[in-house]
């Protein structure tokens, strides 16, 4: 009984921080992004989007992509923090290509 649960698996991989969706909603509003606070922003935008994506998809009766133990209220804070740090990073590319 050392090993991670299966909803805290979930909650790292695939289903909450490494969310494709997610990560994908970061790199575009970071590319955006022209403010440090815009960040926050943009992970709170990563996280709502993508789970209201993700709720879209399962009405449509099509099987999910991703399968997950967790719920929504579990998921969204590692889908903020890899949207914002998606973000912040991009952010910061950007500035020093310009």
């Amino acid at each position: 009984m050392f090993g991670l649960s299966d909803t805290w698996v979930d909650l790292l991989t695939l289903s909450g921080l490494l969310n494709p969706l997610a990560i994908l909603i970061g790199l575009a509003l970071g590319w955006k992004a022209d403010q440090a606070a815009k960040i926050w922003i943009a992970g709170f935008a990563a996280a709502a989007l993508s789970l209201m994506a993700e709720t879209a998809w399962s009405f449509t009766g099509l099987p999910q992509p991703i399968d997950q133990d967790a719920g929504a209220l579990a998921m969204f804070p590692f889908r903020f923090a890899s949207g914002a740090v998606v973000c912040a990073i991009v952010m910061l590319m950007r500035r020093r290509m310009a």
